[in-house]
């Protein structure tokens, strides 16, 4: 028999969740809080700015307390600068930008609160990385007044130096990589495979908000027919009045529930795409570096071989034929290709050792990455079901209840 005071272990391992998160909490030496949004108004533009505190014991700053106002664009300037610095370190997803459908108020107070809450996890989740959070960048953004932080802005790469970079990583990307170790194609593959699982999770929970908004628009309008029709039923006026009464406890009871559903699974789900996203982006990155040592290795590899060519007697005809003194254009030409293979030889001891940091770096990250993930999704599942068996216990004794009045 059902037992509406039965405890339920759902809660308590929330609880247990929470318990967790507050040990982890002591050790931290930097706290961050995202609030009092604002909206401005120009004569180019409207745009809303976040207030930003932190507090920190950390004797990088000079102060251990600091208030500033950030807006949308430079939260993504950060971002931007932890992933050029920290190539295959896993960066916390933004929120996307205003693309919520059917939205006619752009600074919407749900969306702006959407967002705000985004902005802190992002900025708490760089502050709780052992490396991003000891990058200037992140300091900098986290001291520096408006104007400071503009100038430091300034002092990025140019144009043409971050044009180099991305035609770089565009022939990387179209070489591919030819020896990619497997524990990297795990990854992959486990990214794909999450990628399309939250990625259909994420949709039909939607859906299914949706479906429950709708249903509670009918529910609210169900309630008052019961109501208007007592009135003119006096023998059945009790019973009428009880129903509406009982629809009216169930809209609120439902109205909870969807909040809940908006409020704590929607916005992990969501993250999470775009976490995959992000993971994808990083892989490739990784990916990029390795395809740029393999191509490097492959030239040294075409210069010896041209070396080797020059010392034979192929080299010697060609130099009589073109009219030179054969051995000095030979020494020449030996001498350009022992410069051109040192400097490979050079760059290829770099790009070897950025690739062993790439590699070790993704690892590292990869294994913080999947404990948060699990942890972040466990315990919005935990929550959401804790709240849906909260949920039908109350229904069933409201319709437990109402029937046994009726009769």
């Amino acid at each position: 028999m059902f037992n509406a005071s039965m405890p339920t272990s759902p809660g308590s391992m929330v609880n247990q969740c929470k318990f967790e998160e507050d040990e982890e909490s002591d050790s931290k030496d930097i706290f961050i809080t995202v609030d009092n949004p604002e909206s401005h108004v120009t004569a180019i533009e409207t745009f809303i700015t976040y207030r930003v505190l932190t507090k920190t014991t950390r004797s990088e700053f000079d102060n251990s307390e600091y208030e500033v106002r950030r807006r949308y664009q430079d939260f993504l300037w950060l971002k931007g600068k932890l992933e050029d610095t920290h190539s295959t370190l896993i960066v916390h997803p933004l929120p996307e930008k205003f693309v919520v459908k059917g939205m006619v108020e752009r600074f919407n107070g749900d969306f702006i609160e959407t967002r705000r809450k985004a902005l802190h996890k992002f900025l708490n989740r760089v502050a709780d990385h052992p490396i991003l959070s000891c990058s200037e960048d992140f300091k900098v953004f986290l001291s520096a007044q408006a104007w400071e932080l503009t100038t430091y802005k300034k002092q990025g790469p140019g144009f043409l130096s971050r044009m180099g970079e991305t035609v770089r990583a565009v022939a990387n990307s179209v070489r591919g990589v030819k020896n990619r170790p497997e524990e990297f194609t795990a990854i992959q593959e486990y990214v794909e495979d999450f990628s399309n699982k939250i990625g259909s999770l994420d949709k039909v929970t939607q859906r299914i908000v949706k479906e429950q908004k709708e249903y509670l628009e009918e529910l609210k309008e169900y309630g008052p027919t019961y109501t208007l029709w007592s009135g003119s039923e006096e023998e059945l006026a009790e019973q009428l009045k009880g129903v509406a009464g009982c629809i009216e406890r169930c809209c609120k009871e439902t109205e909870e529930q969807v909040g809940h559903l908006s409020d704590t699974l929607v916005p992990v789900l969501h993250e999470y795409v775009l976490c995959a996203e992000t993971l994808k982006a990083v892989l490739r990155r990784r990916d990029n570096i390795q395809a740029e040592f393999e191509a490097k290795n492959e030239a040294l590899a075409t210069k010896k071989v041209d070396r080797d060519a020059e010392s034979s007697d192929l080299g010697f005809v060609w130099g009589s034929l073109l009219g030179k003194n054969p051995e000095e254009a030979r020494h020449q030409r030996q001498e350009r290709l022992d410069g051109e293979i040192e400097e490979l030889k050079e760059e290829i001891d770099k790009l070897e050792d950025r690739v062993e940091w790439a590699n070790n770096a993704l690892k590292g990250d990869w294994g913080r990455w999947q404990r948060s993930m699990r942890g972040d999704l466990k315990s919005a599942f935990l929550s959401t079901a804790e709240k849906n068996v909260d949920y039908y216990e109350k229904y069933f004794i409201f319709i437990h209840t109402q029937i046994t009045v009726s009769l």
